[in-house]
């Protein structure tokens, strides 16, 4: 099952002898991470070193680099909209196998922070609105993982929901809803899969910096839920030697620079800290070392490992089972591959697909299918025509397509130190993630060079991103020499997350090479909390007239029987390290939309974000589908989708709102380092619900190929049981929603909630009954006078639904 957790052995008498026999020296080093991803090893107590990595999409390793290339799956959001915690448990199980791969013993993942506000610009990392359905699905994905032999740092502890001054920003959040929405999944996690970290996160929590919030990690997490694993800080949030380890923070990452190691050791040889309270923390990194088999003496907690998993296979059958049809006129999908057609094809995310969030996130996959790709390969020769039609972006981005590029090290004397390939104009060397042979104290310049083959003839910008000394050229001709300066109080990681400048334009010809290269004298910001070189070769192609571009798109689309639009986001709309200013398609993606339904009635859009966008055009269409962030295979899956090879098996796990001004949470952004969650219990489609407000489309929606009939609901204080029928001409999938509304409420609560799920598969005319259980949980509420869990009696009613505006039975329960 999706949340059984891995049984792990007692590992006190291993980890009391190991503890015994180091000194405060090593103990606080051990607790202080060594380079970027890893703790010292200890070979006195046969200790290994232990080996982290980001996730939660794929295993990147301790490298950033496409030379060792990983298995992108989609997104969270896309993980969640399949409503299914046994396949997020498999996918967990693959990405188990990928860190053992690359020598990695914990993933920093999964992320279950909330969809307070759809303007979070990290949200497609994260999986829903709703507390219930984000535990559930991320149990599953820790189970999988940790059976794989590899631990899990559930994050960011908590109430991480936005990115503005994500570092400093104090979010005041009163205890009920705390306790109910954003402590929640962490503590159904705890509760089903027994995670073996935690990660705490940046923010203030009412006033306390979380790394130091003894409150919430040692009371709630480690007191009230048996937690029993390690507490990491998210990268650079540990900021206090003292206020940390008392506050229940066992590891400060990264190293070598931090607050732990000489600065631990020292505090408690002052008195400031008792040696107990150290010893408790290398316990649990111990207790964790032991589980993933780095600690002599002892088996690891998984001695028999999963089959193995094929990777884009299983990347193929997430995507297709996350896309969310949320319209389908006239049975505009599927279409009938023997009876298509033509088919015209636009928009520029359909040739150079966005298939991952950006950020922390971002891996190297070793190939991406395009629904260019996909289509092509899925369809008859010549029945597919492509356009352009609009270009979400009009900012410089780090040199992709077209590019061959390597970096090369150099002294101050000018001899090469070393190089490394690149699979863009992006470096990111992170403490010691450098090209062999190459080290800091010897690193004087970078230079990236290549060559680069337009795709399109035309004038091409080209800029730089990063801090320091730089020179480009290109074709020969240098096109700026000139030094950038970090601003004041910028986000640490603004040289990979900041915005690219402009440098110089030339005009190229298609398919004719030139040499490229940009050198860069390494400039790193003075009492940086650790090393790093991380710049960008930035490039934008031609600028063509966009009328032109969506006026080839429409004669394509007039002369088609089907019009496919592929609109997009871009990585300067979410992303980590920002929030969203408003909801809006970049670009002229609207204008694209509209003038191609105006031509061909039979016109789907593909949306590709990672979380909601307005679609002011979506009652004009024939059919709209959400494929989120795909992953490496999202145009393969987009095939079959579209083909009727699979059906779209999503649900929307968060409400869709019809325009920005309708979303009953849009402050993101503190003042004067506060950020009130004035808001409540309120979030998602209980505001919604509040407020008499309609969405574009409610949470729980989405559309299949095949019809469903529920025909009996039995329901006891602890289960559901639906009966459903599939009462359509093809196989299909079903997501069954049971939600509570209180008939006749004594408490301010929302109007409903979401209180179990399950999803059933059957053949046409087929009947499945399945047995969904409910939490007591769902009929509590947090009594802030009593500082407890309150049970609430009932008349409840209980209702099984295809959505949650899609009610099919209902039936009371008397509690």
């Amino acid at each position: 099952m999706a949340g059984t957790p891995v049984s792990t052995p007692d590992y006190s008498e291993v980890v009391e002898a190991a503890l015994g026999r180091l000194d405060l020296e090593a103990k606080a080093r051990l607790l202080a991470g060594q380079d970027m991803w890893s703790l010292p090893a200890l070979p006195e107590i046969g200790l290994g070193s232990l080996v982290m990595s980001d996730g939660p999409i794929g295993v990147r390793g301790v490298r950033w680099s496409a030379d060792d290339p990983s298995i992108a799956l989609p997104s969270p959001t896309a993980l969640a909209a399949t409503w299914d915690p046994d396949l997020a448990r498999r996918a967990g199980v693959l990405l188990a196998q990928e860190a053992r791969r690359k020598g990695v013993h914990v993933l920093l993942a999964p992320t279950v922070n909330l969809h307070r506000s759809p303007l979070g610009g990290r949200h497609f990392e994260c999986y829903s609105e709703d507390p219930c359905l984000t535990g559930e699905i991320a149990s599953g994905y820790v189970g999988g993982v940790q059976s794989g032999g590899v631990g899990t740092t559930v994050k960011h502890f908590v109430a991480n929901d936005a990115e503005t001054d994500r570092f400093t920003v104090d979010n005041v959040v009163a205890p009920r809803p705390l306790r109910e929405l954003y402590l929640a999944p962490f503590e159904t996690i705890v509760e089903n899969a027994h995670p073996w970290g935690i990660m705490s996160a940046y923010n203030q929590v009412n006033g306390t910096t979380m790394t130091e919030h003894h409150h919430l990690q040692s009371e709630v997490l480690r007191g009230e839920w048996g937690f029993d694993g390690f507490i990491v800080s998210d990268w650079m949030a540990a900021r206090s030697t003292v206020g940390d380890i008392l506050g229940g923070l066992d590891v400060a990452m990264p190293g070598p620079r931090t607050v732990y190691g000489d600065a631990l050791a020292a505090a408690v040889r002052k008195g400031e800290v008792d040696e107990s309270v150290v010893d408790d923390a290398v316990r649990n990194v111990l207790r964790l070392a032991a589980r993933v088999g780095i600690l002599d003496g002892v088996d690891g907690a998984v001695t028999e490992l999963p089959a193995a998993l094929d990777g884009p296979a299983l990347a193929r059958e997430v995507a297709r089972r996350s896309f969310v049809l949320v319209r389908n006129e006239g049975g505009a999908l599927p279409v009938d591959p023997d009876r298509i057609g033509t088919v015209a094809l636009s928009g520029a995310a359909a040739r150079d697909a966005r298939v991952l969030g950006g950020g922390s996130a971002t891996v190297f996959p070793e190939h991406v299918v395009s629904p260019l790709d996909g289509l092509t390969a899925a369809l008859p020769a010549g029945a597919l025509t492509y356009s352009v039609g609009a270009d979400p972006s009009d900012e410089l981005a780090p040199a992709d397509q077209g590019f061959t590029l390597r970096a090369v090290c150099h002294d101050a004397d000018g001899n090469v130190l070393g190089a490394g390939s690149l699979p863009s104009g992006q470096v990111q060397w992170i403490g010691d993630d450098l090209p062999a042979g190459v080290t800091h104290e010897a690193l004087h310049s970078v230079e990236v060079t290549g060559t680069f083959t337009p795709r399109e003839s035309g004038e091409h910008t080209f800029g730089t991103r990063g801090i320091g000394a730089f020179a480009l050229t290109v074709d020969g001709r240098v096109l700026w020499e000139g030094s950038q300066s970090p601003r004041d109080g910028a986000d640490p990681f603004e040289a990979f997350f900041g915005a690219p400048a402009e440098r110089g334009r030339v005009h190229l010809t298609e398919g004719e090479t030139v040499e490229v290269s940009l050198l860069h004298t390494v400039q790193g910001p003075a009492g940086a909390p650790l090393t790093a070189v991380m710049f960008s070769l930035t490039h934008l192609g031609p600028r063509r007239d966009p009328d032109e571009l969506i006026a080839e798109a429409v004669e394509a689309a007039r002369a088609a029987e089907l019009a496919v639009v592929v609109v997009a986001t871009t990585d300067r709309v979410e992303s980590e390290g920002f929030d969203r200013r408003d909801l809006r398609l970049p670009g002229r993606q609207d204008d694209l939309v509209r003038a191609v339904a105006a031509v061909n009635p039979r016109t789907v859009v593909i949306v590709n974000s990672g979380s909601p966008v307005e679609l002011p055009w979506r009652e004009s269409v024939a059919a709209v589908l959400l494929s989120w962030f795909p992953g490496q295979e999202g145009g393969a899956a987009l095939a079959d989708v579209l083909l009727g090879h699979a059906e779209p098996g999503g649900r929307l796990p968060t409400t869709w709102p019809a325009a920005l001004a309708d979303a009953p949470v849009t402050e993101v952004r503190p003042t004067r380092g506060q950020l009130p969650y004035s808001e409540g219990l309120f979030i998602g489609y209980r505001a919604y619900d509040r407020h008499g407000v309609t969405p574009a489309y409610p949470f729980g929606h989405g559309l299949g190929y095949t019809t469903w009939e529920y025909e009996s609901l039995e329901v006891t204080p602890t289960h559901a049981k639906v009966r459903v029928r599939n009462t359509g001409a093809r196989a299909g999938r079903e997501t069954v929603q049971i939600y509570l509304a209180p008939v006749a409420d004594p408490v301010e609560r929302p109007r409903r909630w979401l209180a179990g799920f399950a999803s059933v598969a059957a053949d046409a005319g087929v009947a499945v009954e399945v047995d969904i259980p409910l939490r007591g949980r769902a009929f509590e509420i947090w009594d802030e006078g009593e500082g407890a869990w309150r049970f609430v009696p009932g008349p409840y009613e209980v209702r099984a639904c295809h959505s949650l505006e899609d009610v099919r039975l209902a039936a009371v329960l008397g509690i």
